[in-house]
């Protein structure tokens, strides 16, 4: 493969070069080699070890973890596909907990209990590495319901959504620090106060798209992690929609499925590092709202959720060629889904 770019390559293009059979992105006119590092998760004998002292098996590859409707949580081993296999449950149930992950913790905060209808303030965390129940984190700065959730590997972000009864739609912006237990602290607040968009992050950018107010959005804003603040203007997606699924290599952040008035199966993608609107990258097996996003930062994986009744399917797709998804397996339960993973972006 020529080291020499297309004319017009964009700043920020990633390819898989197949020479090399590595990834890598473009900047100042020329190609570097992306450095991937993805946490293993078995238990082989190989000399290195999990945070715990177990030995790990180095072809476990990156692990993606995801709340079901209710209080389960599963597990797939993203490089594998195969049907997801049962992690635990939160430590409280309910509905939409919304998720991210360091490369040891998982997160889920806020959700909804329906008797008596209420949202809640409520953050939990498990270890990736091992299985079992979640473990009380803290308390989110106000009772929430379908947030935009993403992380960075120290702060964990949850963004929108809607405080049940009464409250209306959020555009709070809420930090905890993944390693320490604690309550969540105030960050800032998004340009438009929405309930049910969806966040992914590089290292140092999270995005949140779409949304309801209750009509539907196509907005993506964009908040500097590592700072505090409100959120600025991003770009829009290719739709009005509110549901996505969102995930992310560290350059670039993909947004699947959604609904307005339709449910849709739409793949597209923004370049993290530079502002703009999104462009289709392909199409999901199914159409779908309310699924859960997760990657390795190579592949992408969009788990269940509704198309428009619940669906258990989990689809995969290359992040750096895009095209349309192919079936991965299933969820142990047909479901509404919220995902994360040891392996994102944001790491």
């Amino acid at each position: 493969m020529s080291n020499q770019p297309p004319i017009g390559v964009p700043q920020g293009a990633i390819r898989f070069n197949t020479d090399s059979q590595k990834l890598e992105f473009y900047a100042k006119d020329r190609w570097y080699e992306m450095a991937t590092d993805f946490p293993y998760l078995g238990g082989n004998g190989n000399a290195s070890t999990d945070p715990t002292g177990n030995s790990k098996d180095q072809s476990a590859g990156s692990r993606g973890i995801f709340t079901l409707h209710t209080s389960a949580i599963d597990y797939i081993t993203i490089p594998s596909a195969g049907d997801s296999v049962v992690f635990g449950a939160l430590s409280s149930t309910r509905n939409n907990a919304a998720a991210l992950a360091s490369r040891t913790r998982a997160v889920f905060g806020s959700g909804y209990v329906p008797s008596p209808s209420d949202s809640v303030c409520v953050i939990d965390f498990v270890t990736i590495a091992s299985t079992g129940n979640a473990t009380s984190f803290g308390a989110l700065t106000y009772k929430n319901y379908v947030p935009a959730a993403f992380s960075n590997q120290t702060r964990g972000i949850f963004a929108g959504g809607f405080n049940i009864p009464g409250g209306g739609n959020q555009n709070n912006i809420s930090l905890i620090t993944i390693a320490s237990e604690g309550n969540g602290t105030d960050f800032g607040d998004l340009i438009t106060s929405a309930n049910s968009p969806e966040g992914t992050a590089s290292p140092t950018r999270g995005l949140i798209a779409g949304g309801q107010t209750p009509t539907r959005l196509n907005r993506i804003e964009f908040i500097t992690i590592a700072s505090t603040g409100d959120a600025e203007d991003f770009g829009d997606l290719t739709q009005v929609k509110a549901g996505v699924a969102a995930l992310a290599s560290t350059t670039r952040a993909v947004f699947c499925g959604g609904y307005a008035g339709s449910v849709y199966k739409t793949i597209e993608k923004v370049e993290i590092a530079t502002k703009g609107n999104a462009i289709d990258f392909g199409d999901l097996t199914t159409v779908r709202r309310f699924s859960g996003g997760m990657s390795d930062c190579v592949r992408g994986v969009v788990a269940a959720g509704h198309n428009p009744s619940a669906t258990s399917n989990i689809d995969y797709f290359n992040i750096s060629t895009g095209g349309d998804a192919v079936d991965f397996g299933d969820q142990s339960a047909a479901a509404q889904t919220s995902g994360t993973s040891n392996g994102h972006g944001g790491l």
